[in-house]
């Protein structure tokens, strides 16, 4: 239960301090003297990279960890969580990246959990679904009570979760990565939520490494570095490259990709169909066609066939209709040496199940898929000093960090793995690139990397389709955009061509008719 000597549970939060957070794991320390405060009515932005520390701060706040060292304070009363359950009681709420909903369940039904008490063993579901009326009229969420969770889109799902934190009472609320999976107009919807939010007196804590979106909507922003407190500024007059800067502790250079006339077709996409892992069909006739010198980026809402188009051409997933060929080679079926030899690389999404294996080492992880090329034999045997030679020249020339060539890779940071990953891709010279998510989980000294090097590809004529559901990456680095919905391509547009609104449109299926 959560303690102090005025129970906050009787009062809103005007003000919320953590004083001095240290927290200890073994080998790290996460969170180094950290110092974070929030007002009522306001926004407090937290930024910082992966390993930063701002899920270990926000998790003691939640009441998920304890501090080690340090103080947490509620109007000015110091107050110690040793569960979620004691800081919802505090009027402490959070937002999830990945939704905690009951797909089966209504929306009521899922707010409505968790709430029966020995006081009150059984609750009026008609009660419940008045106050979220009240609630989603109040703060600008619209939502059907009645609905089932699995007939809602993702925005709406979100706007679930926030009914859920506003119906148990918070008046400060945790949101980590909102904007993740969201279209732009869900997004501006979004912050208008948050605006009416801090209008009625919520303090907002926005987790997030999309700095446009930070300096929109915040007031204040703070920046952790290696789990220390780098600063806090107002939002008010920064700029991106200032927050990029407190973030990564040097500066960080914009992209300038220059526009290159394309060649011909390499990769041609026609009617292409497949099936999803619930038994639905998750590709709905994909035409699409990628040339020699270009990115196109796929964009769209996560769960619109993306993955499952990425996995068919990589082989990992069965067509079931339509094909695809390589400089008009069919290679619809084809086995996955028939696919490299064809000039396919591929960067996965899911990089520790499909890109490489943990227990294997760095070197071992180079050769996967090149073990048996003649460079790396001799006779029935292998050329171990050749193969060490050439894993060491990759490990240099795409600033690889790892202790020996034989470091487990388990042991190597998320974007140091990425890195290795598309060193073994590109170190064939493909034809074709798939990048399938590429910058997702880096921290942004390895995704500016990363994105450097896929322009670099595409310059060496290299054809790239680049799958992501990062707006702002898919914009940057795009040639063409195409947008899936749904299974398939809705619409098509070049680069500077269309507006985010315009492409968020697309990504919800809105399509113009043509005249």
């Amino acid at each position: 239960m959560a303690t102090n000597s005025s129970t906050p549970t009787a009062k809103r939060i005007q003000t919320l301090e953590m004083r001095d957070i240290v927290k200890r794991f073994p080998g790290v320390l996460a969170n180094d003297h950290v110092t974070f405060d929030v007002k009522a009515g306001e926004v407090h932005a937290l930024l910082g990279e992966n390993g930063a520390g701002k899920s270990t701060l926000m998790r003691q706040l939640y009441g998920l960890y304890r501090p080690d060292e340090g103080q947490i304070l509620i109007n000015g009363q110091p107050v110690t969580f040793h569960s979620p359950a004691d800081a919802i009681r505090a009027g402490i709420g959070m937002i999830h990246q990945h939704f905690m909903l009951v797909s089966t369940l209504t929306v009521a039904e899922n707010v409505a959990l968790g709430l029966k008490s020995s006081r009150e063993p059984r609750l009026d579901l008609d009660k419940v679904s008045k106050r979220i009326e009240d609630l989603s009229k109040a703060y600008g969420l619209k939502i059907d009570p009645s609905a089932y969770i699995w007939q809602l889109a993702v925005g709406e799902q979100q706007r679930v979760e926030i009914i859920k934190a506003l119906y148990r009472g918070a008046s400060l609320i945790i949101l980590d990565e909102p904007t993740a999976v969201l279209t732009p107009q869900e997004v501006d919807d979004l912050f208008v939520t948050f605006r009416n939010m801090a209008r009625e007196g919520h303090a907002l804590i926005f987790i997030s490494h999309k700095l446009h979106e930070v300096m929109a909507i915040s007031d204040r922003i703070t920046a952790l570095r290696d789990g220390k407190l780098v600063g806090t500024r107002s939002a008010e007059g920064v700029t991106r490259q200032e927050l990029a800067k407190m973030m990564v502790g040097r500066d960080v250079k914009p992209l300038a990709p220059q526009p290159l006339k394309a060649g011909s077709v390499r990769l041609k996409i026609e009617a292409l169909r497949a099936m999803g892992d619930r038994g639905t069909e998750a590709l709905r006739g994909v035409n699409l066609e990628v040339r020699a010198g270009e990115i196109v980026g796929i964009a769209g809402v996560s769960g619109n066939g993306q993955r499952e188009l990425a996995q068919c051409l990589a082989g990992l997933r069965k067509v079931t209709g339509g094909l695809f060929t390589i400089d008009s080679r069919d290679l619809t079926h084809a086995t996955l040496s028939q696919r490299m030899e064809a000039g396919l690389a591929y960067i996965p999404e899911e990089r520790m199940r499909d890109g490489a294996i943990r227990e294997f080492s760095v070197q071992e992880n180079i050769f996967l898929h090149e073990h048996a090329s003649p460079r790396f034999t001799r006779g029935i045997f292998l050329n171990f000093p050749e193969m060490a030679a050439h894993a060491r020249m990759l490990v240099n020339k795409f600033a690889v960090k790892t202790p020996t060539l034989d470091t487990p890779l388990k042991n190597l940071s998320g974007g140091n793995i990425q890195k290795l990953i598309m060193a073994r891709e590109l170190s064939r010279a493909p034809k074709i690139l798939i990048a399938a998510q590429p910058t997702r989980g880096v921290d942004i000294g390895a995704s500016e990397y990363i994105r450097q090097r896929l322009l670099e590809q595409r310059d060496a004529g290299t054809a790239i389709l680049l799958i992501s559901e990062d707006l702002d990456e898919i914009q940057e680095l795009s040639d063409r955009i195409a947008v899936m919905f749904e299974g398939r391509i809705v619409g098509e547009v070049n680069r500077g061509e269309a507006t985010p609104e315009e492409i968020g449109l697309l990504m919800a299926g809105v399509v113009k008719e043509k005249s």
